[in-house]
């Protein structure tokens, strides 16, 4: 299989030859600029690059001089071609496999490739760069400590809210993809199930000219949607982490004793503590006491 040429090009040096392999590659969500030098000469070394839309690659390969190969990967493919792209694989070549933006294998066809090419023995190198998820949460200005990628949520309201609900503890910030008609009902029924005064946030076009994010309440965002109308682009929903209850003594033990009926003292007490935010060995000594009594 063909590997860099030795031969210097406009823009870079010689690049060395790659290891045999598949290579996922993050692309930008936006700027074409946001691609490392390193995605670049892989781009460029490798013998095919796999695209969602030929079109869509065709763009950022014009943009900075890659020749390669191109040719679709999607899910209307994926299992036709899979056979075809390991044997490839065998045989020594380099592979590489981008989406349309950001990092492959966050909600897009290409983990089911990766995951077989692994079983297959060959090697499958990330290459990090642009992510929608990282940047909407670094603009969100919610907390970045503990996050938990949700993808998008069922397009139903019911089924919309029972994923909600299965999210609703989670002690972290929620990041959603969403798209730009359903955006209102979305917050709608975010507010309804986490709470409408839970803090948010909704990223869109992120890199791009019309980039913007608009924070508030759940139910705040939901209305100013509800009245602008839908946004256009590509959007990231951000939702911060559960608001901590304020409880007095006599809340935190009928709490208390309605978790010990299911779950230990240790369970039921850090359950508990970590609702109210209070120290774990004082809601234990209660939990204890209310135990024995």
């Amino acid at each position: 299989m063909s590997r860099v040429s030795g031969e210097p090009n406009s823009r870079t040096e010689a690049t060395q030859a790659l290891d045999p392999g598949l290579y996922i590659v993050a692309t930008p969500i936006g700027n074409l600029r946001d691609i490392t030098l390193r995605a670049i000469d892989t781009l460029r070394a490798a013998d095919e690059i796999l695209a969602e839309d030929t079109r869509v690659a065709r763009r950022l390969m014009d943009a900075h001089d890659i020749r390669s190969k191109v040719t679709p990967y999607h899910d209307h493919n994926g299992a036709k071609r899979r056979p075809e792209i390991l044997q490839k694989l065998s045989e020594g070549a380099v592979i590489a496999q981008i989406s349309d933006a950001g990092t492959p294998m966050v909600s897009d066809p290409g983990w089911k490739l990766a995951r077989d090419a692994m079983d297959a023995g060959h090697r499958v190198i990330p290459l990090p760069g642009a992510s929608a998820l990282l940047a909407g949460l670094v603009a969100s200005g919610l907390a970045s400590d503990r996050f938990m990628f949700c993808g998008f949520l069922p397009p139903k309201s019911g089924a919309r809210q029972k994923a909600l609900k299965d999210l609703a503890t989670v002690p972290g910030t929620l990041v959603f993809y969403e798209s730009g008609p359903r955006l209102t009902d979305c917050l709608r029924d975010a507010a309804t199930v986490l709470g409408e005064q839970r803090e948010a946030a909704v990223c869109r076009e992120l890199t791009k000219l019309f980039e913007e994010t608009r924070r508030g309440s759940l139910q705040s965002l939901a209305d100013h949607y509800s009245e602008a109308g839908y946004p256009k682009g590509e959007i990231v929903v951000l939702v911060g982490p559960p608001i901590k209850a304020q409880a007095d003594e006599e809340t935190v033990d009928t709490a208390l004793r309605h978790a010990l009926e299911t779950q230990s003292v240790k369970q039921a007490a850090a359950e508990i503590a970590d609702l109210f935010d209070l120290p774990k060995r004082q809601v234990y000594q209660r939990a204890l006491a209310l135990k024995d009594g």
